[in-house]
């Protein structure tokens, strides 16, 4: 039975991957800092579905997290067949004016846990010949986002990243997936501390977080590079970049993400 390590695991894509490999008949090791969701979670998961479910209790958000959920793997004898790097967050607002300390925290969450763990576990892969990273980004990927700026250009690594990773990996027999989701049922928005002016009359609907994870499970046995979810207007999102000039398409955003009077 294959053992799949979701990081963020204790809520929206992150359970729903839970939840879904579950199903899917394999073992998990949920990572997350908020142990009552996890134990709660590995509790369902493990009566319904009849798996072993481990639990590592970790801010990946500090200096040398990544390493710390390596060693608790590797010292209890688990072996990792699917890395899902979901971990992490965004901060809505212009940068100038928001805490330094937050955009810090976002790129060590970000960037540099994924990194980290991405290296340690795809080592062991590679020498089995087999293996599956999913690194979790957004449509935000793909373009500047003004407003959100932090969160977009930490996703533009992970998408570059990732594709390079399954490059170097394919002929291994390693899938390499980015996964690049737009809006979703999460707790994303709160998180970022959107304001509720923007919130109520976006008016974009908000995937199921369980959609996310079939479509990227489907894209990963199809040995895709990377996957946006959501259908046709993420699509369209995801390749404005190659339409429009570039000071155009930020000024578009800008505008799309200014704002509104409370």
């Amino acid at each position: 039975m294959p053992t799949a390590l979701i990081t963020g695991a204790s809520g929206g894509i992150g359970a729903a991957f839970a939840a879904e490999l579950a199903k899917r008949q394999h073992n998990l090791i949920l990572v997350a800092r908020s142990e009552d969701k996890l134990q709660q979670l590995a509790a369902t998961l493990q009566q319904q579905f009849k798996v072993r479910v481990e639990v590592i209790v970790q801010d990946l958000s500090a200096p040398g997290a990544g390493t710390a959920v390596f060693d608790t793997v590797v010292k209890k004898g688990w072996r990792v067949d699917l890395l899902v790097n979901n971990a992490g967050f965004g901060d809505y607002g212009v940068f100038a004016d928001r805490p330094l300390a937050k955009q810090l925290t976002m790129v060590q969450l970000n960037i540099v846990a994924l990194v980290e763990l991405s290296h340690l576990f795809l080592q062991g892969m590679r020498q089995r010949k087999s293996g599956s990273i999913i690194n979790v980004a957004s449509i935000a990927a793909f373009q500047p986002m003004p407003y959100l700026s932090m969160y977009a250009a930490t996703k533009a690594f992970v998408l570059s990243f990732s594709e390079a990773l399954w490059a170097e990996n394919k002929d291994l027999g390693i899938g390499v997936l980015c996964l690049c989701p737009g809006p979703t049922e999460s707790e994303f928005f709160a998180v970022a501390e959107f304001p509720q002016s923007m919130a109520s009359s976006s008016g974009q609907k908000l995937v199921p977080a369980a959609e996310v994870v079939r479509d990227a499970l489907k894209a990963l046995d199809k040995n895709e590079s990377n996957v946006v979810t959501g259908g046709i207007p993420n699509q369209i999102i995801a390749n404005m970049p190659r339409l429009m000039p570039r000071e155009l398409l930020v000024k578009s955003v800008e505008k799309v993400f200014r704002a509104k009077e409370e």
